[in-house]
């Protein structure tokens, strides 16, 4: 199958240009930009014109949460990877809180069995790091896997690693990359029932990051930094909530930190207005640490961009601090919304490529994606400006059917996703026979 895409602005490594790809089966066979007067020849068994588009890497969300195994009634791995198509996500990692949790070698094969027969788009899973599964670490194929996510603070399934000799083992041990969740649980807990003496059982949500505070994540994120510096670990601290937290990275080159779209899209002023349905952990913290995390997209501080894509049930997401569900779905809008920060003048279009698509394909060492390269597989997407398109339950792709941006009405939209060479999505349309592929890592070809 030979497919050229024309008449496109291509956004890749930094530069725009006007241009056409083909794609040869499942890669690039060439890219040819317009100014050097590159014509594309031969015959195509598909044309794809890209006018008034911009011709982008397809988006790699390395932090998802698909819900399966053990918790489909909330989401599965075909719907989910349906919302990632809608939204120009070619390639996920998702995390190991599922039931059962990803944490022993046949759990992770089970869940690649899964998504070979379910998902859209290409896929990975993070092993997760317990009290006392280190001696498992030796045996992870590093060709298969991201990395191992370790949570250093109690969250949605509560996996928390708190014993200081394991987490030492972990950080020494590890043949991948280590992906932190850092909260405090002491500090939490602390504050959790100072709050409750004071306002009850279950606190207001707007009480939430007092209670999830940035001494809480601050305590945690610099122990990591510690760890990893002290054993030479390679460490990624995931969903940075606060200014005081940035302040931790851009010395050492393998210490590295994701922002999540909750954190940069929202702020504590939102609480009022939307309450528990944007709760999630760490919490959404105040106005001046969402600027503060946007200026880190532009500075480096921050490489990735994550969604932290977590569905529940809407009855799930009703009461308090205390009673409703952490997390939100996301997937479907991420891009949409970072490239509202185009607009505004936060960020140029070249940079949400290289935080969303060129960055975790490097920093995870991802063999021949994120970039629109000869050989590379062919994950494309085109996303047009001025193309507005409202959150509705009718549009959102996702099981639970809601979001925290229903209403909100986008200026940018995805109208094609390739994966693989083959059109996944195509202005509303959707191919739901296909399936992607198991992302391979760290080959030394790549």
């Amino acid at each position: 199958m030979r497919i050229l895409i024309k008449n496109g602005w291509i956004v890749n490594e930094g530069r725009t240009f006007k241009g056409s790809i083909v794609i040869e089966n499942d890669c690039i066979q060439s890219v040819l930009e317009d100014d050097l007067d590159n014509t594309p020849r031969g015959t195509y068994d598909k044309e794809v014109d890209a006018t008034g588009c911009f011709v982008c890497p397809g988006v790699i969300d390395s932090h998802v949460h698909f819900r399966e195994p053990g918790l489909t009634n909330k989401a599965d791995i075909a719907s989910e990877t349906r919302a990632a198509a809608f939204g120009g996500v070619t390639s996920f990692f998702d995390m190991p809180n599922t039931l059962p949790q990803t944490t022993a070698i046949e759990a992770l094969e089970a869940k690649f069995d899964i998504a070979k027969e379910k998902s859209l788009i290409n896929y990975s899973f993070f092993f997760g790091a317990t009290n006392n599964n280190a001696d498992l670490l030796k045996d992870l194929d590093i060709h298969r896997i991201p990395g191992v996510k370790l949570f250093m603070g109690a969250s949605t399934g509560n996996m928390l690693v708190d014993q200081r000799n394991a987490l030492e083992r972990i950080f020494a041990e590890s043949p991948v990359l280590i992906m932190t969740h850092c909260e405090d649980s002491g500090i939490i807990s602390a504050n959790m029932k100072k709050a409750k003496a004071e306002y009850g059982d279950d606190p207001d949500i707007s009480l939430h990051p007092q209670i999830r505070s940035e001494e809480a994540c601050y305590a945690s994120s610099s122990l990591a930094v510690e760890l990893a510096n002290q054993t030479g670990a390679r460490l990624h601290v995931a969903h940075l909530t606060t200014e005081k937290e940035l302040s931790l990275f851009g010395n050492n080159p393998k210490i590295t930190a994701e922002a999540v779209i909750p954190h940069l899209f929202f702020c504590d002023k939102d609480y009022a207005s939307l309450k528990a349905l944007i709760k999630c952990n760490p919490a959404i913290k105040k106005e001046s640490d969402r600027q503060a995390l946007r200026l880190a997209l532009t500075t480096g501080k921050i490489t990735t961009i994550g969604t932290d894509h977590a569905p529940h049930l809407l009855s799930e997401k009703q009461g308090g601090s205390a009673s409703a569900m952490s997390g939100m779905p996301m997937v479907q809008f991420s891009l949409s919304a970072m490239l509202e920060l185009v607009d505004q003048g936060v960020l140029t279009i070249e940079r949400v490529v290289e935080l969303m698509c060129h960055n975790p394909a490097k920093l995870f060492e991802i063999n021949q994606r994120g970039f629109i390269r000869k050989g590379y597989k062919a994950d494309i997407i085109l996303v047009q400006q001025h193309s507005p398109y409202t959150v509705t339950e009718d549009v959102i792709q996702s099981k639970c059917k809601w979001s925290p941006l229903m209403g909100h009405t986008f200026n940018w939209q995805v109208q094609t996703t390739i994966c693989n060479g083959h059109i996944l999505y195509n202005k509303g349309y959707f191919d739901d026979s296909y399936r992607g592929e198991e992302i391979c890592f760290r080959s030394s070809h790549s």
